[in-house]
Formats: structure tokens, sequence, C-alpha cells
């Protein structure tokens, strides 16, 4: 698990990462805070530029209050999609901060307010840095996550989270499949920020899919210990999902044996584990 240095032991104040905990190549400043009952915001700042971004707007006020617990300007927010825990203070914050919007076109009022419509395999600059956008539609049509290559770092909305991914709303189990592997393709050492604290309902569910797995075991004994303490699960590292979140591992021999489907294709077998999560 990464280790964190928690400004509160309260999971609803913010945690910066430590640093020692990332690459080496990372230089940015990253500030993570719960709102609502599980919706986890991000802003995420350069030092030298002093340029900020917002991963999503869902709650006018906690931005607000995260802006000034940090001290930060916010330049940029940054949209992954249109569900309102994610953009219900966007247009307030945007307003009151006159910080850029950037995210995905559509044709729902909210998307009337973004400024900079962004597609799969765009790039555009923050504090001198890139940021690959990457399309990953399932959980809904205009799904964007965001990834910055020299931080090892990516906002993976409600597409990927800690052991789980997120419910099939829009797209279909081999959309969202598709969006999963581009994301299996980023490297090991990526942050993955995604955007609820779901973790230890999907561990309790990834047990019954791979209950054979011993690194999963340990993560689940970590995950329990954590949030007995109160505290985030939050990021995690992609190396982590990739030996233990059951939606990336369609391929494990093992997992679809379990499952009854040696010789299905991997979306598949993919499908059958995101039924079942969704029944269990």
């Amino acid at each position: 698990m990464l280790k964190l240095w928690v400004v509160s032991r309260s999971l609803c104040e913010g945690h910066y990462i430590d640093k020692g905990a990332y690459p080496p190549m990372s230089s940015f400043q990253y500030h993570q805070f719960l709102y609502g009952a599980d919706n986890y915001g991000v802003l995420m700042h350069d030092p030298k530029t002093g340029q900020t971004a917002a991963i999503d707007a869902g709650d006018l006020d906690s931005y607000l209050q995260a802006i000034t617990e940090t001290g930060w300007s916010l330049s940029h927010i940054l949209v992954t999609h249109h569900h309102p825990d994610h953009t219900d203070g966007l247009i307030k914050l945007a307003q009151q901060t006159g910080a850029a919007i950037f995210g995905p076109s559509g044709d729902r009022p909210i998307h009337q307010c973004i400024q900079t419509y962004l597609s799969d395999g765009d790039h555009f600059d923050f504090a001198g840095h890139t940021v690959e956008v990457i399309a990953t539609p399932g959980h809904t049509l205009d799904m964007l996550n965001f990834y910055l290559p020299q931080q090892a770092v990516c906002f993976t909305g409600d597409t990927l989270f800690a052991l789980g991914c997120g419910r099939i709303f829009e797209g279909t189990p081999e959309m969202m499949w598709a969006s999963l592997e581009k994301l299996m393709k980023l490297p090991p050492e990526t942050v993955i920020y995604s955007s609820h604290e779901y973790t230890a309902a999907n561990a309790r569910f990834a047990v019954t899919v791979d209950p054979d797995n011993t690194v999963l075991a340990k993560r689940v004994q970590a995950v329990e210990a954590l949030r007995a303490d109160n505290q985030p699960t939050v990021p995690s590292l992609l190396s982590e999902e990739l030996a233990t979140n059951p939606f990336l591992r369609a391929g494990d021999p093992t997992i679809r044996q379990r499952l009854g489907m040696s010789d299905a294709d991997d979306k598949a077998v993919f499908g059958e584990i995101r039924a079942r999560k969704d029944n269990f």
C-alpha cells in the first residue's frame, strides 16, 4: 500500500501523499478530501508555477474548503464525466475561482459549460507537464481519465476503483473491458486516484472470485485495518490492482476455472465478474 502522510486522522479532512511514496520523478503535491458519503475530490498542485487543478467539482463547499486549507489558487478543473456527484459544484467553482474547465463533450446541460472539449488521445499542458486524455466509456459514455506520465499519476474517475471498477450505466461490458485494458497498459508504478471509497465492499466481493490469491488476502487485511482506523484506501498503485483487482484479472486461469469459463474470451469473463458484482 502507498504510505500516506495524514494531515488529520479524520477521513473527512484532506491528506497528502508522502513524496517518498511516489516515483522519483514526481514533483507535484496532491490534496485529497472526502465529500458526500464516499466521494473523493483531489487538488493537484505544482509548487513551481503555482498552478492547481481540481479533479471534478462535485460539491462546491468542499472544494472551496480544500482550496482555503491548502492556500492554493485554482487554475484548472478537469472533469471526468457528467454525473452530478462529480459536477454539481462545477459552474460556481469556475465562476468563483476563474479556473478553466476541461472535460468531455456531450449533449447534457453540464457539457455546455466546459471550455475545452477533450477526447481520446488528446494532450494538453498543465504546469509544463503533459496530461494525456484516455477515453474510458462504460460507466458513462463520456468518461475521461487523465494520465500524467511525468508524474506517474492517473485520475480514473469512476472507471477503475481500488479492487473494483465502475458500474456500467451507459456502456456495455465489452466497452468497459476495452477501457480497462487501456489502463492496464500504463506503467505498473502508476498511482491510481479513483473517485470513491468503495474498497472495503470491493474487497469482500473480490475474495469470492479469487479466494486463493494470497496477495489479495494480504491486501484485504490492510484495507480492513485502514477502514477500522477511518483512513482512506485511495490512491493505490496500478501494480496492486493488476495483482488483486478481479476486474483486471479476467485472463487469470484460476479465476476462469473457478467461474467455469476456461475457454471464454477475456471480455466475456469480465462481463460475468461484473454481473456477479452487480448482484453481490
